[in-house]
């Protein structure tokens, strides 16, 4: 009977807790949040609204649209564009690098799926607008533009922290 009970042994404790820890995962990752929600007029059906997706929403369409514009506007190095650039101690030639990458970046937020090219985009927008505080404030040139960056920079974060599980990488399980 010993032998019957050593087959039937349960795992060691380490088995256990990365089974239960991949349960787990699998389980945050597949089921549906309890969010708040505000319920719209009649005309509207009475339909909710969750506010993680408008949360997530307003905050990637602003950083999309900002990553958009702002790359066009280096790729063309608009004059008040490459004078705030030179100011800032870089060479006119970064626009074009700087802005084909924002473009690329803002396209790559907006496309469904493709979680991965999300996550290099979110990092990109955070160290370029990072980057911009840095080279604003040890400059001191045109210091009004930080709190637009900050704001940015916050506008970045809280659109990777509110992301969809569609739009996720599965490495790394949901805050």
């Amino acid at each position: 009977m010993a032998a019957g009970r050593d087959a039937t042994a349960r795992p060691p404790a380490n088995a256990r807790l990365e089974e239960a820890f991949a349960r787990r995962s699998l389980v945050s990752r597949t089921s549906k949040q309890h969010l708040p929600t505000i319920s719209l007029p009649a005309a509207s059906g009475g339909r909710s609204i969750r506010w993680r997706s408008v949360g997530y929403w307003l905050a990637t369409l602003l950083v999309a649209a900002e990553l958009g514009l702002g790359g066009i506007w280096d790729i063309e190095r608009l004059p008040m564009v490459r004078d705030l650039v030179t100011h800032l101690g870089y060479p006119s030639y970064f626009l074009v690098l700087l802005g084909t990458w924002k473009v690329l970046g803002a396209l790559a937020l907006l496309v469904p799926r493709r979680a991965l090219l999300k996550e290099w985009a979110y990092a990109g927008a955070f160290f370029t607008y990072a980057g911009a505080i840095v080279s604003h404030l040890t400059t001191g040139y045109d210091l009004g533009e930080v709190w637009l960056l900050a704001v940015l920079t916050a506008l970045t974060v809280l659109s990777w922290a509110l992301r969809p599980p569609s739009r996720r990488t599965n490495d790394f399980p949901a805050p």
